[in-house]
């Protein structure tokens, strides 16, 4: 089982579809990056943490489970979303396969040290989209097997109705 920590607002300024989103709507931005990642995570199978910086409001921290694969969570006030990854990874890294997504270079030092791979915002962002591409190919290829013909996806009794209209004429 593979665990990903991403700096959700690090993904979002660096995904370019993300960025322009965020000019109008960061709430849009952010449904649009957990959508992404939810197809991605349940395609692979991975376990993906997604971490928003609350460091500047006074909320309590919020972690909210979304589904099997996905978690997101608002910092506490005070912290940064490269603290709370470290928190969590602390206990993780050497135990289980981790990586953490950000572009930023002094928490990709601190993430080696505790057993954590590193992805660049814009690494994932082409693994992500790969992963979009296997996707839809698989789905093509699912149709492309099962045909495009009536008696493939019609029931038998309309079938024999159809064909009994078709000589009738």
């Amino acid at each position: 089982m593979r665990y990903i920590f991403v700096d959700g607002y690090n993904v979002i300024n660096s995904w370019p579809e993300l960025s322009k989103i965020q000019e109008y709507s960061l709430e849009s931005s952010r449904q649009k990056l957990l959508d992404s990642l939810n197809e991605y995570a349940a395609y692979n199978k991975y376990n993906i943490y997604i971490i928003y910086d609350a460091h500047q409001t006074e909320e309590p921290e919020k972690v909210e489970k979304i589904n099997k694969n996905i978690t997101v969570a608002f910092t506490k006030p005070g912290e940064t979303a490269d603290t709370f990854i470290e928190r969590y990874i602390n206990n993780l890294g050497r135990k289980i396969e981790v990586s953490v997504v950000t572009s930023d270079l002094l928490e990709q030092q601190l993430i080696f040290q505790r057993g954590a791979t590193r992805i660049s915002s814009l690494e994932f962002y082409s693994e992500v989209k790969s992963t979009k591409n296997s996707i839809k190919n698989n789905i093509k290829k699912q149709y492309s097997k099962q045909g495009n013909k009536l008696h493939d996806i019609l029931q038998e009794d309309l079938l024999k109705q159809l064909e009994k209209m078709r000589r009738s004429h």
